[in-house]
Order: C-alpha cells, then structure tokens, then sequence
C-alpha cells in the first residue's frame, strides 16, 4: 500500500516535467555538484523569469523526454542533473549559464534540446556567444534603412542630374545671348 502514493508521485512529476519539456523553447541539461543552495538561487534568479531551473531525478527526467518525443538524451542524464526549461529567450539564457559557470565551474553544461533536436554542450555555449534578439533586430533594422537609403539617393540621382543639366543650358544660353546681341550692334 505504501508504494502507490509514491508511483502517484513519480507519475504526477513525470506530467509535469513532459508538460515542461513540451512548453520550452529549450532544454538545457547541466551538472550542478558541488554548488551551494545559495549559489543556486543565485543562478534561478540570474535567468529571469522566463528560465526555470530544476532538479529532478535521472530515471524520472529520462521518462518525461521520451514522453515528450526528444531522443538522444539518455547519456547526459548522469550524476546530479539539473534542467533548465526556457520559455524566453534562449540565447539570453544560454549567456546566463555560460557566465554563471565560468565564476563558479562546479556548474557544467552537459547538452540540452533546442528546437526539438538534442545539441551538445560545445552547441550551447554557440548560442551563448550569438548576439541577443534584441540587438539582432536592431542591426537587420539598420541595414535595412541603410539599404533604402542607398535606393532613395538612386532614384533622386537622375532627377537630381536633369536639374543639373537644365541649369547648366540655361547658363550656356545666357551667355550666347548677350554675346549675340552685342555683335548686331557692332
């Protein structure tokens, strides 16, 4: 009798975590032993609001990625695993793990899900090294505005050069005039 409340449990945190699996935009697996309860708040907090950070067993977390369709994680569920479902900004998070393990390497990225595909720990801190969303959007913004800029100047540029050209005739012609009109007088 004791054993079904557990499997209960099991059943309802392998709910969970397949539900947190599906939601997220990426997974990522890290190891964290050695790292205090304070150092892990610490990381929670520097994610954001968007980033979850869980501990979960092995057994139960291998379960929930099957469930939830995602292949070729089994080798990274050993020792302490933590996960790191995202819903924000994956790029964002990924720095956020990336720095938080260089101050304290007892955090090590093991792999993760992005996309619905597992990538590796060299893949992860790939997207840590992109640019945010943010400054990307901007800089495709620029170069779009830059772009119109040069096609704007294009389009004005032959109107601006039969302008240039009236006024060059029409000075040629006023000085044949008076050089015409001087001559009959002569």
């Amino acid at each position: 009798m004791a054993d079904k409340p557990v499997r209960a449990d099991k059943a309802t945190a392998v709910t969970e975590l397949t539900d947190r699996f599906r939601g997220a935009g990426a997974t990522v697996l890290t190891e964290y032993r050695g790292l205090t309860v304070s150092q892990l708040t610490q990381l929670r907090r520097s994610l954001g609001r968007e980033t979850t950070y869980t501990v979960a067993k092995n057994t139960l977390a291998k379960r929930a990625a099957t469930d939830a369709g995602i292949d070729g994680l089994d080798e990274l569920f050993t020792g302490p695993t933590a996960l790191t479902f995202v819903s924000g900004d994956v790029v964002e998070a990924a720095k956020g793990l990336r720095d938080f393990a260089k101050a304290h390497p007892q955090l090590v990225i093991k792999g993760g899900v992005f996309e619905g595909r597992a990538i590796t720990a060299s893949e992860v801190t790939r997207l840590a090294d992109l640019e945010s969303r943010e400054v990307l959007l901007a800089k495709l913004a620029g170069a779009m505005k830059g772009n119109l800029s040069k096609a704007a100047a294009l389009f004005q540029a032959p109107l601006a050069q039969t302008a240039r050209l009236a006024a060059a005739l029409q000075e040629k012609r006023a000085k044949e005039e008076p050089a015409e009109q001087a001559e009959p007088a002569a």
